[in-house]
């Protein structure tokens, strides 16, 4: 089971651990960053699976579409983690360019 690297919350950059090493995210803490990571991606970021990632400069930045666009949209990226089953999402308001919300799912069972 590969792991996930421990991201600053504010910084969204790798922390060290006690000893100084790269600090290694556990779960149940490591599936909910790796549904932040993925909702972050950009459509085409990603060179190993350009098709992955949220249509952020085509659907959304300077966009005048619905809100449901973009709660789809994660909806669907968040469901690509493994180990996440019966995602919502609850957006809070847009102020300054700034949209606030939650991302909820259950932890699934992944069958390998």
């Amino acid at each position: 089971m590969a792991g996930t690297l421990l991201l600053d919350r504010d910084t969204w950059d790798l922390c060290a651990d006690a000893q100084g090493n790269i600090a290694v995210a556990t779960e149940p803490y490591s599936l909910s960053q790796d549904v932040a990571s993925e909702c972050r991606v950009y459509l085409g970021e990603c060179y190993y699976d350009t098709t992955r990632g949220i249509p952020y400069p085509s659907q959304v930045l300077g966009q005048m579409q619905p809100v449901q666009v973009l709660k789809e949209s994660l909806v669907t990226a968040a469901s690509l983690v493994p180990g996440v089953s019966d995602v919502t999402v609850f957006l809070t308001g847009i102020t300054n360019r700034e949209i606030g919300g939650q991302i909820q799912f259950s932890q699934g069972v992944t069958v390998l």
